[in-house]
């Protein structure tokens, strides 16, 4: 008994080490990177009838904080467009969605700098199960002739997916992702009874297949599941990087 003790101490320690010493980088890959492809149906897509409007270039009233989810959302309003507020964090939707379609367009700032993931990063959440960046990430940055981790550039399921291509257009320009959304569903003891599912158009290019999600998308450490609600809010990213906030118009969703 002593010796199966302190053998469970060992493998408890073994474990606990190895957590330890996971890194970013473990999960960045550099290869095969997406060709570039010129998309040639960009569509400034009017919210059909039975549409739910996100926002429609006037208010964020179906916004809040997602550090407190009774303050509104602080992030800037005008001329029609939404800008994020960096010192404001994170945004989500008042309400919450289980399965659904998305629509948002955004912008990267025709002056933006930086490089890599410091150039106009944001991120999409298409369920936020928590506070901070906890979630399903569909990323947002500026992917044009800007080289970085292939799972980590504009249309990858953050540090899962690549992108099948690269439809990025140039800073300044108007973007486009069209989503179609499955939440993952769990069996009562917490094991996943269906994973998350994801389709999404990229510019009306499709770059994500009805990928099967591996868990919500994590910065460090390896995906997996752990029960949650089915419907969640949607959250968009105020990231900490140093170059120009960029925008975003016409957000609106239909619940399936």
């Amino acid at each position: 008994m002593k010796k199966h003790f302190f053998s469970i101490i060992f493998l408890a320690f073994a474990v606990n080490a190895a957590s330890a010493q996971a890194k970013h980088e473990d999960t960045e890959f550099y290869t095969p990177v997406p060709a570039v492809v010129t998309p040639t149906y960009i569509n400034k897509a009017a919210p059909p009838p039975d549409a739910i409007v996100l926002f429609d270039g006037k208010s964020l009233d179906q916004w809040v904080s997602t550090g407190d989810t009774t303050k509104p959302a602080n992030w800037t309003v005008g001329k029609g467009l939404l800008t994020v507020n960096k010192s404001a964090g994170n945004i989500q939707t008042r309400q919450s969605f289980q399965d659904y379609q998305l629509h948002l367009e955004w912008r990267i700032p025709k002056n933006i700098t930086g490089t890599s993931q410091g150039r106009g990063n944001s991120g999409l959440f298409l369920a936020s199960i928590g506070k901070g960046d906890a979630g399903y990430e569909l990323q947002i940055m500026d992917s044009y002739n800007n080289p970085t981790y292939v799972n980590g550039q504009a249309g990858s399921i953050y540090k899962q997916f690549a992108p099948m291509v690269n439809p990025s257009l140039p800073p300044g320009e108007w973007q486009s992702y069209d989503v179609a959304w499955k939440a993952p569903r769990f069996n009562d003891d917490g094991s996943v009874l269906s994973p998350a599912r994801v389709t999404v158009h990229f510019n009306g290019i499709l770059v994500q297949n009805n990928v099967e999600l591996k868990g919500p998308t994590l910065y460090v450490g390896q995906p997996s599941y752990k029960k949650h609600n089915a419907a969640n809010p949607i959250k968009l990213q105020s990231h900490g990087d140093k170059s120009e906030p960029i925008s975003f118009r016409n957000i609106w969703i239909r619940s399936l």
